[in-house]
C-alpha cells in the first residue's frame, strides 16, 4: 500500500495543504488519547468500575497508539472512516438503553442514560421522595455534551481498533496463502 502523500503526489503532482495540518493533528489526537487512556487507566483502578475503566483506558490507549503509527499499520481510508461513524453512532445510541436512576440525599431523584459515560440526565428535588420521583419523570432531559463526545470518541476508536484488526488478519492470511 502507498503512504498517503505517496498517493496524492502520485495524482496530483504535488503535496496538497491539508497533508502537513492533517499529520500534525492525527499526531497531537493521538498523543493525546495514548497518554489519555493510560492516565486514566492508572487513576480509576480503584474504584468500583476498575474493570470498566480499565478496557475505557487501554482502547483510547491503543487508538492512540494506531494514530501514532501509520507508517506500521496503513488503513483504507474510507472503510476506516465508515466504520469508525458507524461504531461512534451505533454504540453511542446503543448506550442510551442503559439507564440508572437513583435517590440521594434529602429527596432528590436523578435518572441517567449512556454507557460507559451517562450523558443524558434529568432530575428533581422535592420534600419527600414520591414527589421528587414524579417530578423527576415529568423533567425534561439535558444532555452533559462533554460525556457524549467522550462515549463517541470511544465507540469510533473502537472501530478503529476492529479495521486493525480485520487489516492485521487479512495481511496474515495473504501471507500465508502466498
Amino acid at each position: 500500500m502507498l503512504d498517503e502523500e505517496t498517493r496524492t503526489t502520485q495524482a496530483t503532482g504535488s503535496t496538497p495543504w491539508w497533508v502537513v495540518p492533517g499529520r500534525a493533528l492525527r499526531f497531537l489526537v493521538g498523543a493525546l488519547s495514548l497518554v489519555g487512556g493510560l492516565t486514566w487507566v492508572l487513576l480509576n483502578l480503584h474504584v468500583s468500575t476498575a474493570v470498566l475503566d480499565a478496557v475505557v483506558g487501554t482502547v483510547l490507549a491503543a487508538g492512540g497508539l494506531v494514530l501514532l503509527m501509520p507508517h506500521r499499520i496503513q488503513l483504507p481510508r474510507l472503510v476506516t472512516a465508515a466504520v469508525m461513524t458507524g461504531f461512534a453512532l451505533a454504540g453511542t445510541v446503543a448506550g442510551l438503553f442503559v439507564e440508572t436512576s437513583r435517590e440521594c440525599c434529602e429527596f432528590a431523584y436523578v435518572t441517567e442514560r449512556g454507557w460507559p459515560f451517562h450523558w443524558l440526565g434529568r432530575g428533581a428535588v422535592a420534600a419527600d421522595p414520591d414527589t421528587a420521583f414524579r417530578l423527576a419523570q415529568s423533567a425534561g432531559w439535558s444532555a452533559d455534551v462533554i460525556s457524549l463526545v467522550a462515549d463517541l470518541v470511544l465507540f469510533s476508536y473502537s472501530g478503529l481498533l476492529l479495521v486493525v484488526i480485520a487489516v492485521l488478519v487479512r495481511r496474515a492470511r495473504q501471507r500465508s496463502g502466498s
